[in-house]
């Protein structure tokens, strides 16, 4: 309720218009780091509430859009099980908890949209995600592409050393090696999370470079990390039974946690010192009606 009320920016019949008070920011003198806000372990809950209210004022985007990514799932998978392996499709699921985020930029615009009181459209949500802020979403897929590639080349080495191949494997064997691959992805998975739970939304909403969404993003898990524990495991299990479903689960999972997030990072950051865009969806401020949903239950703090 603290940063958007200050803008002057009006919604011209639900499109998006130019913000012209960034032209006089210094920013040598911004933030190196966004504040957090405490939250409460059943925050989450919370984020997939709103998630569904977003799906069902805009199914047809939400659904097209959950149709989209949840083929492109299932066909790598698919791919990977029939010309790979078993173990090479199991890979392929691994990484895509490293390049899912990338999966949700123009989810967060069609919330961003609808929190705007903007029709939500879905090739103004795609133009948003991937041309307005192409540089830095770049720069961040980069970085998930090395964590991956390391986790993967660190996967490798983990199968090609303890793998029970030779003779007669015991039990032991299979819980070293499983308990092993485990711990190592668990590690992977754990920076990655911390560095994307609210970077990309925080490149979405505010003029910020990748570095600062970044170490946002790691500083707010950080100090609330029995609040992002509850929300990556329901991200896990909602994934995990997606995929049980044949990937059918996905077209609704996938928007619904793609709004979920959007609203868990206005609810946890405090990004009101850095400047909005200058052009685009998050160039017009909020409604107040959002303003006030938004409201975050616990304090704000550094």
């Amino acid at each position: 309720m603290h940063d958007d009320r200050r803008l002057g920016n009006k919604n011209n019949g639900g499109m998006t218009v130019s913000n012209p008070e960034n032209t006089d920011v210094n920013r040598d003198e911004l933030p190196f780091v966004a504040p957090c806000r405490n939250l409460s372990p059943l925050a989450p809950f919370r984020w997939l509430g709103r998630g569904m209210k977003d799906l069902m004022q805009a199914p047809q985007q939400s659904l097209t859009y959950g149709v989209v990514v949840a083929a492109l799932i299932g066909i790598v998978c698919l791919l990977a099980w029939f010309r790979g392996s078993q173990w090479f499709m199991f890979s392929m699921i691994g990484g895509f908890v490293f390049l899912a985020p990338l999966t949700c930029i123009g989810l967060y615009a069609i919330s961003a949209q609808l929190e705007r009181g903007q029709q939500p459209l879905l090739a103004r949500s795609l133009r948003a995600a991937f041309k307005r802020h192409f540089g830095n979403e770049m720069v961040f897929a980069l970085a998930l592409l090395i964590i991956f590639l390391v986790w993967a080349r660190a996967a490798v080495m983990v199968t090609s050393v303890l793998y029970p191949s030779i003779g007669e494997p015991t039990i032991g064997d299979w819980v070293v090696y499983l308990g092993f691959g485990s711990l190592v992805g668990a590690v992977f998975a754990a920076v990655t999370f911390s560095a994307s739970a609210f970077s990309l939304p925080m490149i979405m909403h505010r003029d910020v470079d990748s570095v600062t969404a970044i170490v946002t993003s790691i500083n707010a898990v950080l100090r609330n990390k029995w609040t992002m524990a509850v929300w990556l495991t329901i991200i896990v299990v909602s994934l995990l039974i997606g995929i049980a479903t044949a990937f059918v689960g996905l077209i609704v999972i996938i928007p619904v946690i793609g709004y979920a997030a959007w609203h868990g990072y206005l609810e946890t950051i405090d990004a009101s010192d850095f400047p909005r865009h200058t052009i685009g969806i998050t160039a017009v401020r909020r409604d107040d009606a959002a303003e006030e949903d938004q409201s975050p239950a616990t304090s704000s703090t550094q």
